[in-house]
């Protein structure tokens, strides 16, 4: 209760300041103000044009991370487990992560359209490096003795990926979730920016257009708000997860 009182206190303060900034510092044309931001989420309900609008960009950027889980995981366990391997593809995996994805937005607009599909590929390429980077750091920590013991006892290599390396890497895993969803965020929003006709990232565009601040900040607020949602989820996942991980562990040593 006291952690939410202060978030809510420093949030208070954070729009006070705003607003007072926008009547006497500042022209609200530049910075906008949180009246006139409220208003225009209170239109943009009651019109329909927030879930029409939020609703693919939550579509794109969920569909995004879930194929940058499903395919950047299994990647970075390899990458993990096979040293020799990681050593000779790093340099590879670290330039194609290197690479500003964000000019690579027209290359996939050509490949993959207009559609859906653009959006959801600029947003994977934005988190997949992240499951694989993590994961790979993450089993490199591994504990090297509980290995060794599961081998001395003739565990299969299958067993010990299931009992010694996934569990090693669902911190890891969760960490990357919450990197990665501001990431998906990200991508879809560029993809929209770049070709698109509803999304946030088209509402922000198209607000800039007709030089109207408050839609924009308005566009912002609503992206912001869906990232701290996210967070939050992937945050309660997490703790139950984890609450299973480490009495799957403690009854593994036990063993």
């Amino acid at each position: 209760m006291l952690l939410a009182a202060l978030r809510i206190g420093f949030l208070s303060l954070c729009l006070i300041a705003w607003e007072v900034a926008a009547n006497t510092l500042i022209k609200p044309f530049w910075i906008s103000k949180p009246t006139l931001i409220a208003d225009r989420l209170w239109q943009i309900v009651l019109s329909g044009d927030l879930v029409w609008h939020a609703s693919i960009t939550i579509l794109e950027a969920v569909l995004g991370l879930l194929l940058g889980l499903l395919i950047g995981v299994p990647i970075g366990l390899v990458l993990g487990v096979y040293r020799r391997f990681s050593d000779v593809v790093d340099p590879f995996v670290l330039g194609l992560y290197s690479l500003p994805r964000v000019a690579l937005a027209p290359l996939f607009i050509i490949w993959f359209g207009i559609g859906l599909s653009s959006k959801v590929m600029l947003a994977f390429s934005l988190v997949v490096f992240v499951f694989v980077l993590n994961i790979q750091e993450g089993l490199r920590n591994v504990d090297s003795e509980l290995v060794q013991m599961m081998r001395a006892m003739r565990a299969s290599p299958g067993y010990i990926v299931q009992k010694v390396l996934i569990p090693t890497a669902i911190p890891w895993i969760f960490a990357s979730l919450r990197i990665g969803i501001g990431l998906a965020l990200i991508g879809a929003v560029i993809g929209e920016l770049i070709g698109a006709s509803r999304g946030l990232g088209w509402y922000i565009e198209h607000s800039a257009g007709q030089f109207d601040t408050t839609g924009v900040f308005t566009g912002l607020v609503v992206l912001m708000v869906l990232a701290m949602i996210a967070n939050e989820l992937i945050k309660i996942a997490e703790t139950r997860v984890l609450h299973w991980r480490i009495s799957s562990t403690g009854a593994l040593a036990k063993n």
